[in-house]
């Protein structure tokens, strides 16, 4: 399926305005906002928090294939989606994150 459809089937995130990714020092390594051109991967990481726990790496292979046509590109043109470059880089080894919510 497209990344479209598959958003279709992620549970809504209308209640948070934002998720914290934390790394192994407690410091957190990104914000994706609740706004457009982030809404999208907000709601991806949130179900994978939720399904997994964390940012881990079974997380990460789910992320790429909700993800679809975009991880196709971002293989290609590295840099182009940060939200899919960091899971593909916690699918090849890299330390999971944490997801820390922030309410609306």
């Amino acid at each position: 399926m497209a990344f479209a459809d598959n958003l279709k089937q992620l549970p809504p995130v209308a209640h948070l305005s934002a998720i914290e990714l934390i790394d192994a020092d407690g410091q957190v390594s990104a914000r994706i906002e609740n706004k457009p051109g982030q809404a999208g991967s907000l709601a991806v990481y949130a179900a994978l928090a939720s399904r997994h726990g964390s940012i881990n790496a079974a997380a990460a292979l789910e992320g790429l294939d909700i993800y679809a046509e975009h991880t196709a590109d971002a293989r290609l043109n590295a840099g182009k989606h940060p939200n899919i470059d960091r899971l593909i880089a916690i699918a090849a080894g890299a330390p999971a994150l944490t997801v820390r919510t922030v309410a609306a």
